[in-house]
């Protein structure tokens, strides 16, 4: 088949890449000069199975509410004359349920684990290379109750096949001693030997150019405006770049814009509860190898994740819901400078952070929308939230086999006619 990709984030290559392998003819159209440009670019560099335990959950009302007011609170909503917010915010609500939560867990444990074996397969089937680093993640606490709230969590991972177990302060140390100036602070932690972490957009970059020598056309700095369709199904894409608007017509079309796929479906009648949460990093050169961390770490109390990345550190987290609004706010990445600078003293040049700030597809309960619409040729593969480079490359092997006409490999709630 002739298949048209909308969006070339981590998603949207790693599902072109799928495609082609099984065999399609397959086009990638991005409003980007390149791939990987927006949400992919400078997130948190994690592959975290371990990092399952999504936002909605039972503890998340009480939290929100204190953080209210808060310009630097880890997630920050911006209450707005918006719909769309508001239905999501009620959704979100409803996950926050007990047995809600323990299933969205075990659907994220299950996919993650999936993704990240099919990430290893590819990267020996391909030599790609982007800083990956296999040494694990150390999620750190330095409140008793969150520890607690943690580890319960991770004993529900543990049921679904996740290798996170409790640690103590002492096995934190010695599993990152680079955190050994913050001993007073942290109480324990999980651990999980078997997380990853390396450069999405490296990964993005390089997958592309493997996906281009396999015969995938990648089509930038083309504004995607509307989906056209008729009798039910898709009949083109309308487009726009610097020689003029078109439509480009496929035999099976897969959305993979993130945040902004739900405006090209509300105009089909599709309401996807999606809405973007800006996320926030910082990047910053190594100065002292000794006192920067190795191991990816989470800092779960100020929701933070940090990656070494060749010779350099990013840290990125924080959720704020304010629409599509890209800025980057000052407040917030200082905050987040100075929670490292606090963590790692003279570990890196803080007085010359990079920051960034981009747009992450979320949904309510934190479980991405994978699957087919009520258009009989249009698929879904978006919503991955602060997961998109965890769940990538299973992500983009399941909907392949679905577009393919296949049963997907891995058990996971796909949507079937949305």
């Amino acid at each position: 088949m002739n298949i048209l990709v909308l969006g070339s984030g981590v998603i949207g290559t790693t599902t072109a890449w799928f495609l082609a392998r099984a065999g399609h003819a397959v086009t990638v159209v991005d409003r980007q000069p390149g791939p990987g440009l927006e949400t992919s670019f400078a997130n948190g560099g994690q592959i975290s199975v371990s990092h399952a335990e999504p936002w909605a959950n039972p503890h998340a009302p009480a939290k929100i509410v204190r953080w209210l007011g808060r310009e630097d609170a880890p997630l920050l909503f911006r209450l707005r004359a918006d719909a769309a917010q508001w239905r999501w915010g009620l959704h979100f609500l409803r996950e926050c349920l007990p047995g809600r939560t323990r299933e969205n867990i075990r659907q994220l444990v299950t996919l993650g684990l999936h993704s990240r074996a099919t990430l290893r397969a590819l990267r020996t089937e391909t030599g790609i290379r982007y800083d990956h680093l296999e040494r694990g993640i150390l999620h750190f606490y330095t409140d008793e109750r969150e520890l607690e709230a943690g580890i319960r969590a991770a004993a529900v991972m543990r049921e679904h096949g996740c290798d996170v177990q409790p640690v103590d302060t002492d096995e934190c140390l010695a599993i990152e001693p680079a955190l050994r100036g913050a001993t007073a602070r942290i109480v324990g932690g999980t651990f999980t030997p078997s997380d990853e972490s390396g450069n999405a957009y490296r990964f993005t970059q390089a997958l592309a150019e493997r996906a281009a020598a396999r015969g995938v056309r990648f089509r930038y700095d083309t504004t995607i405006e509307r989906i056209e369709h008729a009798g039910g199904r898709v009949t083109g894409v309308r487009v726009r770049s610097a020689t003029g608007a078109e439509s480009l017509a496929a035999d099976a079309y897969v959305l993979a814009l993130g945040s902004y796929s739900p405006l090209l479906l509300r105009p089909l009648g599709i309401e996807l509860p999606v809405y973007p949460a800006k996320g926030y990093s910082i990047t910053v050169p190594v100065t002292d190898a000794d006192r920067a961390p190795t191991v990816s770490l989470t800092d779960d109390g100020c929701k933070l994740v940090f990656s070494r990345l060749g010779d350099e550190l990013r840290v990125a987290g924080t959720a704020e819901f304010n629409g599509y609004d890209t800025s980057v706010n000052a407040v917030r990445c200082d905050a987040i400078v100075r929670r490292t600078a606090s963590l790692f003293p003279g570990a890196a040049d803080y007085a010359n952070a990079r920051t960034w700030a981009g747009l992450r597809p979320a949904t309510p309960s934190n479980v991405p929308f994978i699957g087919r619409t009520r258009f009989g040729n249009l698929f879904l593969n978006t919503g991955h939230g602060t997961l998109g480079w965890t769940l990538s490359c299973g992500s983009g092997q399941a909907i392949a086999e679905i577009v393919s006409g296949r049963a997907p490999t891995v058990d996971f709630r796909f949507c079937d006619g949305l």
